[in-house]
Parts: C-alpha cells; sequence; structure tokens
C-alpha cells in the first residue's frame, strides 16, 4: 500500500481507524476497568492522592491501574475483536460516538519505526 493517499482515501483511514477503534477498543473489556470512582486531586496532579493497603500506602502517580490479569483479559479481548472487525470491515465499519472525535493522526513513536523499518529495506 502506498504511503501517498487522496483526501478521500486519508478521510476513509480516518474513519476506519475510528470504527476499529470504538468497535474493538472503546466497547471492550476496557469499559469494566473504566468503571467505578477515579480520585479526584486538589493538586490536580496527582501528588496528593495515595492507596492505602493493609502493606502501606502507594502514591497515585505510582500506582499500576491494571493489573497483568487485567492486562491479559484486556488484550485477549482486543486482539479477538480486531480480528473480528477485520474479517467483517464491511459490517462493522460504521461510526458512532467516535464520529465526533479528534481528526487521526500519525503516532509520532510508530512512525520512528516506519521510518528506520523503510530505511533498512533491502533495495531490489
Amino acid at each position: 500500500m502506498s504511503s501517498r493517499f487522496t483526501p478521500a482515501q486519508r478521510r476513509q483511514l480516518e474513519v476506519l481507524a475510528k470504527a476499529l477503534v470504538e468497535t474493538c477498543m472503546r466497547n471492550s473489556e476496557l469499559e469494566n476497568l473504566h468503571a467505578g470512582r477515579f480520585p479526584s486531586s486538589e493538586r490536580g496532579d496527582f501528588t496528593d492522592v495515595k492507596v492505602v493497603t493493609p502493606y502501606g500506602e502507594i502514591p497515585w502517580t505510582q500506582l499500576s491501574r491494571i493489573s497483568d490479569d487485567e492486562m491479559r483479559v484486556l488484550m485477549i479481548d482486543v486482539v479477538d475483536r480486531v480480528f473480528t472487525y477485520l474479517r467483517y470491515p464491511e459490517e462493522l465499519a460504521r461510526l458512532g460516538g467516535a464520529a465526533r472525535w479528534n481528526r487521526p493522526k500519525l503516532h509520532p513513536d510508530m512512525m520512528r519505526v516506519v521510518r528506520r523499518r523503510q530505511t533498512s529495506k533491502p533495495t531490489e
């Protein structure tokens, strides 16, 4: 696939990206992890928030918000959803609330990998 797209092709990719994320991430196990109460911070940077456990206090800024087991369940769910989406894109590529999200842009960290891999490709 070429890295140059027409405006219409780019718009199609933007819609596809939003629909994929909305269908495969937004409505996944992530919603269960997102449910519940989130702390407030008087300072605004959460350095004043802590979690009290039987084994001591954990500063919020050092707290893992997702356990290894929760992350495993999330990744399995998302991979299965992405696989299903890729198998049935016509049926699933419809935007709901994602139509109002910001326009997608190329992620800088991922683009560094793309550029590195493009420059290391053997020439034919």
